[in-house]
């Protein structure tokens, strides 16, 4: 696949159609929540990939970013950029992303026919760190505004992770963590 499908992602891949050939990273028998309190308009503007659960459409990438527009109309402006070792755009996909309840997303990158549900699943107050999850646990996310997090924003993220069924003793990191 030529495109990177990232956070927002990447989401189209995992469909009915291609999700039995992807690994679930996820409990099913866990609960999992999205944020009830999710402000897209908050949420707009640059993220920085801090980690992610092995996906295919994400291979030869050392890190990513993914770009939000504020909200119209419920529906988000989305670009994903795939990143070399040394921080350079190898590739990258636009798409949008409709809301369609609280921290629910679905996502329609250009060029991938599917959509595919993504989830706020956590921000802290200051919406510097984000914890994105598909609910079937095929792809999921930790996103920070800079390149670098705090050890207590990670800490924070991967709880949450745990919380939501999430293995993540399979996560892969960035290479700018």
């Amino acid at each position: 696949m030529k495109h990177l499908l990232l956070p927002l992602l990447l989401a189209g891949c995992t469909t009915a159609v291609v999700a039995p050939l992807l690994p679930s990273y996820r409990d099913a028998d866990v609960a999992i929540a999205s944020k009830a309190d999710f402000d897209p308009a908050r949420y707009a503007g640059l993220w920085h990939e801090v980690a992610r659960f092995p996906v295919p459409f994400q291979n030869g990438c050392a890190g990513a970013t993914a770009e939000y527009t504020a909200p119209t109309g419920g529906v988000i402006g989305v670009r994903n950029t795939c990143l070399d070792a040394d921080g350079a755009p190898v590739r990258s996909i636009t798409g949008t992303a409709e809301v369609t309840g609280p921290g629910r997303l679905a996502v329609n990158l250009n060029g991938v026919p599917l959509t595919a549900p993504l989830w706020v699943l956590w921000t802290d107050a200051g919406y510097r760190t984000a914890v994105l999850g598909q609910p079937d646990g095929r792809a999921g996310w930790i996103l920070n505004r800079d390149p670098v997090i705090p050890a207590d924003r990670l800490r924070a993220a991967l709880t949450v992770l745990d919380f939501n069924g999430y293995d993540t003793g399979q996560l892969t990191y960035s290479a700018s963590r």
